[in-house]
């Protein structure tokens, strides 16, 4: 389902923790992270698209969130042709989003990244709000920027989370110094076998990745 300019309406999901640390998920077989996104079907509200690609790719149900805020209006990227299927090309030019901004209100052991028989991730983390975006893929990190800085208006007033300029990172490790991005990116990083582990299991620190586009 196109508009007339080409674009899928679509949906995506920051979902935050109560420090306000966002969920990343890394795409499945790849080195690249991302928010959870997905399709609006035909005869859906966004609301409803979001409850469902919520569940389908972190597994979590309307009562593990709640809804904190939303994008005024539809956000856009285009896709470049490599990524396109050949038989669409000159039709499909991207996707528009509306966004949400989403607080955790289940635990961390809620998430489970194989809800479904076509998972979008195979590991996840939590991550300070503001990060250099270098490991999402180039072409979805200037909506990733506006959804960000438009829904950050929504945090606790009396949060630590300043307003940051991509490229230079604050918060909880302090010093104002840009990160490389696996570092600033956070660890541990939760594996998809480890999601369904018990609630007081803890999960060891693993190395972190050098994130390349794909």
């Amino acid at each position: 389902m196109l508009d007339r300019e080409g674009f899928r309406p679509n949906v995506g999901i920051i979902l935050i923790n109560a420090r306000n640390e966002v969920f990343w998920g890394k795409r499945i077989g790849e080195h690249s992270w991302q928010f959870p996104q997905g399709g609006i079907k035909y005869g859906e509200t966004p609301e409803q698209a979001m409850y469902r690609e919520l569940h389908e790719e972190i597994g979590l149900l309307p009562e593990h969130v709640r809804i904190v805020g939303r994008t005024r209006d539809w956000l856009r990227y285009e896709v470049p042709d490599k990524f396109i299927r050949r038989e669409i090309r000159g039709h499909y030019r991207g996707q528009k989003q509306i966004w949400f901004l989403l607080r955790m209100a289940g635990r961390d052991c809620d998430i489970h990244l194989r809800a479904t028989d076509h998972p979008e991730f195979d590991a996840w983390r939590w991550s300070d709000y503001w990060v250099p975006l270098d490991a999402v893929i180039e072409f979805k990190r200037d909506v990733y920027q506006l959804a960000l800085s438009e829904l950050s208006r929504f945090l606790n007033r009396n949060s630590r989370v300043p307003l940051s300029p991509y490229g230079v990172h604050h918060g909880r490790h302090g010093g104002g110094q840009r990160r490389p991005p696996q570092a600033a990116m956070g660890v541990p990083v939760v594996p998809a076998e480890a999601s369904a582990a018990a609630d007081d299991a803890v999960l060891p620190a693993a190395p972190a990745t050098n994130p390349t586009e794909s």
